[in-house]
């Protein structure tokens, strides 16, 4: 059974020394520059770095997000991206950018927003794991997804409309969390390898099959899964049986849930959405789930 939000947000969280410090210098866009992707088509875009407002009782804490924007007025679909867990302490994972990946909505007319959840990076407030109920982490990870969207569609370039969650790993898990609340404006999620492995909890692949299980009962959006057969994280046939309990309790829009298996890939397909020779593989995918949803996905010149 899911966390209600409002007890999720009495989390008590502490902001990082020297946050305020940051603040001033971070929200400075870089100038706007033009990259040439593989298929040879040029894309200008401005990136800036924001502290994102989260509301938390006592103290409310900041969220260090990276807005990829593309050139022109605008308003623009709206694409999140969730990172997923480095190996060690959080608060050292760099800022999630996702170059490569990026730059393809990029040049398909999208905005592009990557919050650090809280404990990442320069996100204040403490990393929040290390229990083994994997579904009430992920809806406490799922509060960070809304602040980043309140944040942006509060943004003139951003069509609030039209908005798409994407996430990788821990991220994947995230969105898939994320997908129990009703958004506006949100038309469906993409999940890339989600999940969280704690081995320390011995039955963990138990509790991830029925914390999907439970977020098909509360979803509300179509859903795309990407999933490969030589996954380090998620051996087979894990990977199916997560997406066969979602797929079990989903209703509504949420029954529009397809899962796609890449096969083997590149010596771990729980890399491909974050390496570069995986975006062929996964971009028609994306591609076709995007426009089910009537969204645009033609690249741009």
């Amino acid at each position: 059974m899911g966390c209600p939000a409002f007890l999720l947000r009495r989390l008590a969280v502490l902001p990082v020394l020297g946050l305020l410090l940051y603040a001033q210098t971070v929200a400075q866009a870089q100038p706007p520059r033009t990259v040439q992707t593989a298929s040879v088509t040029r894309v200008r875009f401005s990136e800036q770095v924001v502290l994102v407002p989260k509301a938390a009782s006592p103290f409310r804490v900041d969220l260090e997000a990276t807005v990829f924007r593309p050139s022109g007025e605008g308003p623009f679909p709206l694409v999140v991206i969730n990172h997923g867990k480095a190996p060690g302490k959080p608060v050292f994972q760099g800022r999630a950018r996702f170059p490569a990946q990026t730059v393809e909505f990029l040049r398909r007319g999208y905005v592009v927003v990557l919050p650090m959840r809280q404990g990442f990076a320069r996100s204040g407030g403490p990393y929040i794991g290390g229990s083994c109920n994997i579904e009430i982490n992920g809806l406490q990870q799922a509060e960070d997804v809304v602040a980043a969207l309140d944040y942006m569609v509060s943004q003139p370039y951003v069509d609030k409309d039209r908005i798409v969650v994407i996430g990788q790993s821990h991220g994947g898990l995230t969105t898939m969390a994320f997908s129990t609340i009703s958004y506006p404006g949100v038309l469906g999620v993409v999940n890339f390898a989600g999940g969280l492995r704690n081995l320390s909890c011995p039955d963990w692949e138990d509790r991830l099959i029925e914390t999907f299980g439970d977020y098909g009962k509360d979803a509300r959006y179509p859903s795309l899964w990407i999933y490969g057969d030589n996954d380090s994280y998620w051996p087979a046939p894990l990977p199916d049986r997560m997406f066969n309990a979602y797929k079990a309790n989903a209703k509504g829009a949420a029954a529009d849930a397809r899962m796609i298996d890449v096969g083997e890939f590149a010596g771990d397909s729980h890399r491909l959405f974050s390496a570069r020779e995986g975006i062929p593989v996964w971009l028609p995918e994306v591609g076709t789930f995007f426009r089910s949803l009537g969204l645009p996905f033609e690249s741009g010149s």
